[in-house]
């Protein structure tokens, strides 16, 4: 090597490192600015719901690991667009980010109501289990087929409002309006005789308010935040466990995803992974505080118990199981894998 091409090569060995470190993403690249939506209500990193907090932490940390490369704004209670559209949006490229119940995404995608099938998940261990499973390995893939990455991985435990006894058994929901929250829930709700009423979760206080429901099933986090204490008069928890288990993760847009740098990508991936345990600790929270709340507000307060929850599960094997399999060979595959985890009750 001469004196002349040693320096050159060293000052291009330098440049090219400099490149690809993290450090350079946030003097080398202009900051690109992304939007994250979702439907429930607003607060602050502190305070609030904690899927909008989750949220807010997300755009932080991103941000300070990307040195400022990569910037947040956050949308909540719908205000960027309406919850059933967050998926078109994300496929497209045209939204960024959105912490939606995957469910919501039926109608483009059948295999997503996977994550509300009744009975299938009955504990957080058995949900939080998926991702390293065969089952979560395959829904993966499945959703990056379709344009979506997974971020974050967030379950949430359900129970029921009503306006007027408490729903502990199928039985219990026959003739009245019920807000089931999937298909899947919807064909076991009418199997046991309920009326179905669609309506995505920031619907709910005004349907119930005005008597065009009777019943809702939705997480614990959504009983509190969107405050169906005031419309109910029982409340039943999952403290003791429960069927209605939702699957309700931060997607990305894989179009944008794709875009990014690898280190980019990186971030934002462990940057998810370790908001799972905050999301865990917070629902389970949840679960625990909604009896309270529900309480102090007169309602009457009952717990699941084993009886019920075989009642529910085995009306949803014969049902919504059995439909949701026969939909695609998708669809049977994510099932079998699923109930690979399932835990006897």
């Amino acid at each position: 090597m001469s004196l002349k091409t040693g320096p050159i090569l060293a000052r291009r060995t330098l440049l090219g490192a400099i490149a690809s470190s993290p450090l350079w993403l946030g003097s080398a690249w202009a900051a690109q600015s992304m939007k994250i939506s979702h439907q429930f209500p607003g607060g602050s990193v502190m305070e609030g719901d904690f899927r909008d907090r989750l949220c807010r932490m997300f755009a932080a940390d991103v941000e300070k690991r990307t040195r400022g490369s990569l910037k947040f704004s956050i949308y909540p209670d719908a205000a960027l667009m309406a919850p059933n559209a967050q998926f078109g949006a994300l496929k497209k490229g045209s939204l960024e980010l959105a912490l939606v119940p995957l469910s919501y995404a039926a109608a483009e995608s059948p295999e997503a109501n996977i994550g509300l099938m009744p009975g299938l998940v009955t504990s957080y261990a058995q949900g939080y289990g998926w991702k390293n499973a065969e089952v979560g390995k395959e829904l993966t893939r499945i959703l990056a087929d379709q344009g979506l990455v997974v971020i974050s991985w967030i379950w949430q435990a359900g129970g029921v409002a009503a306006r007027g006894t408490p729903i502990l058994a199928p039985e219990d929901t026959r003739g009245l309006k019920v807000r089931g929250g999937s298909r899947e829930m919807d064909l076991v709700l009418q199997e046991a005789g309920a009326t179905i009423v669609n309506v995505p979760s920031n619907d709910i206080h005004a349907a119930m308010k005005s008597g065009a429901l009777d019943a809702a099933f939705t997480s614990s986090t959504s009983l509190i935040s969107f405050r169906l204490q005031d419309v109910s008069r029982s409340l039943t928890t999952a403290r003791s466990g429960g069927y209605w288990f939702m699957l309700e993760p931060l997607l990305m847009s894989k179009t944008v995803f794709d875009r990014l740098h690898k280190d980019q990508q990186a971030a934002i991936m462990a940057v998810g992974a370790d908001l799972e345990k905050f999301a865990l600790r917070m629902a389970q929270g949840d679960d625990a505080a909604v009896a309270n709340v529900y309480s102090r507000n007169g309602a009457r307060v009952v717990d699941m118990d084993a009886d019920a929850l075989r009642k529910w599960q085995e009306m949803a094997r014969n049902t919504a199981w059995r439909d949701f399999s026969a939909r695609s060979d998708n669809c049977a595959r994510l099932m079998a894998l699923a109930e690979k985890s399932i835990v006897a009750l």
